[in-house]
């Protein structure tokens, strides 16, 4: 158990820190490609203001030895910025026919392709964008429309190395976050281990405590019956001390299901066969308290499994049953193939809206308020619930129309 605890705690860290370095990687990737975006189309805009060229005045808002621009946000623009950027502009009239290009200031591109990027600038209908590895932008001149492009290879490529520093930085402090978090999580989960092996520890001393005196109570109980015979005190003596050792020995099964090294003793199961068998033993019982069993149940289907365990499962669910179906009602067992071998243990209970279905696994809820004694100790159905993490199945609580509630058991072996 607290091995399985330590390992979710370092499940839910790593599911958290990978998280958070999605965000952090996705927020780095928006901001790189809006800055891009925004420098090429600065550019874009003298351009288009240009009329395909910068204009006369685009150096002059700079110093040319040193300082800084007028705008913090152009500071990426120098004197040179006009020789070293590469572009090209075409014109279009109004039908979208090419009037003329021009291609001087960029080495990679031919006339020919230069226009039909321009085409398909202007069907996209968008003011900027992207074709290829060119930032266009789409503006009103004279005659007709224009559409000036400017190379984003360098940015681009740019862009992509720092988002891979970036990326290998938070991968690298994601993988130095889980060793320490996997190093420490012992520390984390002390306490706790600490106080699991106390509680243990109190069953088995409370075992041993207990059985002593019980088994002497019992004994002189029947001791005290040989002499003086039957009565109505020593039957409540012998019903009440029966149920603290049947209380007693739940206890101790529960504590060692929960230990993880305990082996099972895995083999092929003929599960039809014994849950038909487990329903035929609880027949009568049911009968005499006026309830009916009816079986489904799917024939030569077969789980591995701890066979002991398994009839274990299958008595306390049918005990359950039993226990609380209603006075008159009908206890369904269905057992089939699908994906995997399914087990449903259905009865009808009137009061299964009171039942709050999420606690029922846990130890010593008892749906029956009163916690009368026909109601069980609550620990049933947590023993149940251990058996099946162990051979890494599932048991899930259900309640249906007409006052039914049901467990579905999940073999996948």
């Amino acid at each position: 158990m607290i091995n399985r605890l330590r390992r979710k705690f370092i499940l839910i860290c790593a599911v958290s820190i990978f998280a958070v370095i999605i965000l952090v990687f996705g927020g780095i990737a928006v901001l790189n490609v809006s800055s891009m975006n925004k420098t090429l189309d600065t550019l874009t805009d003298s351009l288009s203001e240009g009329k395909g060229r910068f204009p006369d005045s685009f150096g002059d808002r700079f110093p040319v030895h040193g300082g800084r621009p007028e705008k913090p946000d152009m500071d990426f623009i120098t004197p040179e910025t006009r020789y070293a950027t590469r572009h090209f502009t075409v014109w279009l009239d109004e039908n979208g026919d090419v009037i003329r290009s021009n291609t001087d200031f960029i080495h990679s591109i031919s006339e020919e392709d230069a226009q039909e990027y321009a085409r398909r600038a202007v069907r996209t209908q968008a003011n900027r964008g992207w074709i290829s590895v060119y930032r266009y932008k789409v503006f009103a001149d004279g005659r007709g429309t224009a559409v000036v492009f400017v190379d984003g290879t360098v940015n681009r490529s740019a862009m992509l190395q720092s988002l891979l520093i970036a990326g290998a930085v938070l991968i690298a402090a994601a993988v130095v976050s889980l060793s320490l978090i996997a190093l420490l999580s012992g520390r984390v989960v002390k306490p706790i281990a600490e106080s699991y092996e106390k509680q243990k520890q109190f069953v088995t001393d409370a075992n041993h405590e207990l059985k002593t005196p019980l088994t002497l109570i019992l004994t002189n109980v029947d001791i005290a019956e040989a002499e003086v015979g039957k009565n109505e005190w020593l039957s409540d003596i012998r019903a009440e001390g029966q149920r603290m050792a049947d209380l007693v020995n739940q206890l101790v099964a529960l504590s060692r299901m929960d230990e993880e090294n305990s082996p099972l003793q895995l083999r092929l199961v003929p599960l039809s066969q014994l849950v038909t068998d487990t329903a035929a033993e609880f027949e009568v019982l049911a009968a005499d308290r006026g309830k009916e069993i009816i079986t489904e149940i799917e024939p030569d289907l077969t789980v591995l499994a701890d066979e002991s365990l398994m009839r274990r499962l299958m008595g306390i669910l049918m005990d359950n049953a039993v226990k609380y179906c209603d006075a008159g009602g009908r206890i369904s067992v269905t057992l089939q193939k699908r994906r995997y071998t399914i087990l449903t243990v259905e009865n009808t209970y009137a009061a299964v809206d009171s039942v709050k279905l999420s606690r029922l696994f846990d130890r010593f809820y008892r749906a029956d308020k009163a916690r009368t004694y026909a109601g069980g100790f609550g620990v049933g159905l947590s023993i149940a619930r251990s058996i099946m993490e162990k051979h890494r199945g599932e048991i899930t609580a259900y309640n249906k129309e007409d006052a039914i509630i049901g467990f579905r058991v999940v073999f996948k072996h």
